[in-house]
């Protein structure tokens, strides 16, 4: 399969890229055996594989050579390339596409590499750093984009810029979110903005097994804990592994909060409000309208104003797991959230107990509990977290 053709198949995905060094981090892997990472990176579900070839990454042509031997991923040559021999020699190689690395090009260079990779059959990677860059990439026609969240001048990682650049990338186009990804909230941070794939390199590298960290990354559903009134409990959240943690401005519910609490970047914050919503910092706002005095019972999930999920969720005040399995007094919830369209979040009624039945069945984007990680309205138990967060994990699913 072409590189392009890979990265356009429906879904979320990952470029994986191998490299025994990196300027900013020092070595990462100086020993990796290429072949058998490409050999990893295939059996765990990349789209496609990166490989730098350039000896300031610890790599060579050489490594692209290896690579084409062992593997059908398609291949992407890494490097700072500026001439059509570059892109001969990556051919020659066994490259499928080339990077095309816009700050170090002019327009017209960057056209004239454009029209040789064309001429030799190689797909391209069109690099933008910041918004003069996306508009040069956008107005050369490039059919694949990638926004580096790296400023390559000081190797700082600007990761909240890099999403506004993604969410202002032509939508025609494929888009992807390199560098600065080290979760699977951080992967779908870049999912939610618009992006098709990311492009992950040091993260895969430092890991133990690349292999399970590449299926981690783009695997689903992402896990939210919800309710979240106290420090600790999102501190115990962020450490059990949680995606996502979820804070209630709703006036009605008893774990409401009157503010949004610190987490770090590895997580996303979701603010969850009934009726009216409010101007936060929150990653995501998950938004119930009013109905009866109460919430409604489902919700949509917003970024930025703009929705890019729906939340099936159980009635007002049917969802208490402690009277037996909720979805038997309710058969409707997960028919329902199976047949609607886009990413699903699936709330009410989860706990450790029935979360892996409900995930099998739906095979939601994400999941939600607050009550069954609680021994008091607001007030978590960790160790329920901590069972709550492993349940959802051994059914993730790609």
């Amino acid at each position: 399969m072409r590189f392009n053709d890979a990265l356009a198949v429906p879904g979320f995905g990952a470029i994986a890229e191998f490299k025994r060094r990196s300027p900013s981090a020092g070595d990462l892997r100086p020993d990796g055996d290429v072949a058998q990472v490409a050999r990893t990176y295939e059996a765990s579900g990349a789209r496609a594989m990166s490989v730098l070839v350039d000896e300031r990454f610890g790599g060579s042509w050489d490594d692209l050579r290896a690579a084409r031997v062992v593997t059908q991923l398609p291949l992407l040559a890494k490097g700072f390339f500026s001439t059509p021999g570059d892109f001969e020699q990556a051919r020659a190689a066994g490259a499928d596409a080339v990077l095309i690395l816009l700050r170090d090009l002019s327009d017209q260079q960057a056209a004239e590499l454009l029209d040789t990779a064309q001429r030799l059959g190689l797909d391209t990677l069109v690099e933008a750093h910041d918004a003069e860059e996306l508009a040069r990439a956008a107005k050369l026609d490039a059919p694949v984009i990638g926004v580096n969240a790296r400023d390559l001048s000081d190797f700082s990682i600007h990761r909240r810029k890099q999403l506004e650049l993604v969410a202002k990338a032509p939508t025609d186009r494929i888009v992807i979110a390199e560098s600065g990804i080290d979760t699977r909230a951080q992967a779908a941070a870049a999912e939610l903005a618009g992006a098709n794939a990311i492009l992950v390199g040091s993260t895969l590298m430092r890991a133990a097994d690349p292999g399970a960290k590449l299926r981690d990354l783009v695997s689903r559903p992402l896990v939210k804990v919800c309710g979240l009134t106290r420090q600790e409990d999102v501190d115990a959240a962020v450490e059990a592994g949680a995606d996502m943690v979820g804070f209630i401005l709703a006036a009605e519910s008893p774990r409401r909060t009157d503010a949004l609490l610190a987490a770090p970047d590895t997580v996303l914050r979701v603010a969850v409000f009934v009726g009216e919503a409010e101007e936060t910092d929150a990653d995501l706002v998950q938004f119930y309208g009013r109905e009866d005095g109460h919430r409604s019972r489902d919700a949509v999930l917003l970024a930025h104003g703009v929705q890019v999920g729906s939340v099936v969720d159980l009635p007002w005040g049917k969802a208490n797991p402690g009277e037996g399995n909720p979805h038997e007094h309710d058969p409707s919830h997960l028919k329902r959230a199976k047949v609607v369209p886009g990413r699903v979040m699936l709330a009410g009624g989860l706990g450790p107990e029935n979360v892996a039945e409900a995930i099998a069945e739906v095979r939601p984007w994400a999941v939600d509990s607050a009550r069954s990680t609680e021994h008091a309205p607001g007030v978590k138990d960790h160790d329920a977290i901590k069972k709550w967060v492993q349940a959802t994990r051994v059914e993730a699913t790609r």
